[in-house]
């Protein structure tokens, strides 16, 4: 196993990338997938269900750990690794997104931003190089710089505010964490819609020679065809022999597109989310099971799938949880929804390796357009 942080890149197929993330607790095989443990867990899933499933990595939030139970803590504890029982690779986030969009009040200064708990109120200061302290007690293998990512549509004067700021806290970041062997810091390209911006923010990034490359500020308003569109600006900007990691993303859609244009590495809470919600995603796309006409309805939701979730259980009855508000219904459904992001993901990693992806994102869309109820 290695002792140092490395990407190995092992084919292309057109700009899709095989690949493989080098960390002392374990290898990264990309295109990943990472679950969201925003606080230390992978809701209504246990760590080894997380692992059998095919993840390599998962991923914890700054921010709420911050809150709850704290860092300090956490490292008290042992650090996140031996906290959440998770002993293979954890990215964690600077706590940025969370601090613009789920905080009370913040108020944003060159120094870093002062925020208010959406829990209980209290007053936090937020600055780039608290961040980093804050990721190293929990002991994360990837850390994220600290940026300020702002919502979609906006105005090209307040992208480049939030562009240039970003860079200026990505040097701090960098200066903070200085050399920790076996761990990385990836920087994180802003530029929200426009194009140059992103080009420019990528540009300066890759000057710092940072371990890998997150692209931020997307999925977050604008429509798929802008995220992709500035994907294709950005991707090729990147260095080819470091990680590049899209945050916050997405649909089996999105993934299977934004890795067709060079992404390596992807987190998202929707297949969690909606598997507390009712929602699945099968090869066959997405299935609401809050709809009444699954009530009668015994088919699994996939006979030839290899999770559990997947095979053994009847709509009717997974139906019946949902609507009954069981605590397993939101079990299996998210079960499900990991298996199959995760199966995707292994299906992408196979396909560009064999120099077959457009062949397999074809068959893969014709599947999700043929619908649940095609015969199975």
């Amino acid at each position: 196993m290695t002792t140092e942080f490395g990407f190995e890149l092992i084919g292309k197929d057109g700009e899709a990338r095989r690949g493989t993330v080098k960390t002392p607790r374990g290898d990264i095989r990309t295109p990943a997938f990472m679950p969201v443990g925003t606080a230390g867990t992978v809701k209504a899933m246990y760590p080894g269900q997380v692992r059998e499933l095919g993840a390599d990595v998962i991923l914890g939030n700054t921010y709420h750990l911050m809150l709850r139970p704290g860092a300090e803590r956490v490292a008290k504890l042992g650090g996140l690794h031996t906290f959440a029982n998770w002993p293979h690779p954890i990215l964690t986030d600077s706590g940025g997104f969370q601090v613009m969009s789920l905080a009370k009040i913040r108020k944003l200064k060159e120094e870093g931003v002062t925020f208010q708990s959406h829990i209980d109120g209290q007053r936090y200061f937020m600055s780039p190089e608290r961040s980093i302290e804050i990721q190293c007690l929990l002991g994360s293998d990837i850390q994220m710089q600290l940026d300020e990512c702002i919502a979609l549509p906006a105005s090209e004067d307040d992208v480049k505010r939030a562009m240039e700021l970003s860079l200026r806290w990505a040097e701090r970041c960098k200066i903070a964490f200085g050399d920790r062997p076996g761990q990385a810091m990836f920087g994180i390209v802003q530029g929200g819609d426009k194009p140059h911006l992103r080009v420019e923010s990528a540009e300066a990034l890759k000057a710092m020679d940072l371990k890998g490359y997150s692209i931020g500020g997307l999925a977050v308003g604008e429509p798929q065809e802008v995220m992709l569109r500035m994907l294709e600006v950005t991707c090729p900007v990147l260095p080819s022999d470091k990680p590049r990691y899209l945050m916050g993303v997405g649909t089996p859609d999105d993934l299977l597109e934004s890795v067709a244009r060079g992404v390596d590495m992807f987190d998202c809470v929707m297949p969690t989310r909606a598997g507390r919600h009712g929602q699945v995603f099968t090869r066959f796309g997405k299935v609401n099971l809050r709809n009444a006409r699954h009530a009668d309805d015994h088919r699994p939701l996939d006979p030839e799938s290899t999770c559990p979730a997947a095979r053994d259980y009847s709509r009717a009855y997974l139906h019946h949880l949902v609507k009954s508000g069981e605590a397993l219904g939101a079990m299996l459904l998210t079960w499900n929804n990991l298996h199959y992001y995760q199966t995707l993901m292994q299906g992408m990693r196979d396909a560009i390796e064999a120099g077959r992806f457009d062949d397999f994102r074809l068959q893969t869309k014709a599947a999700w357009a043929a619908g649940d109820m095609a015969p199975l």
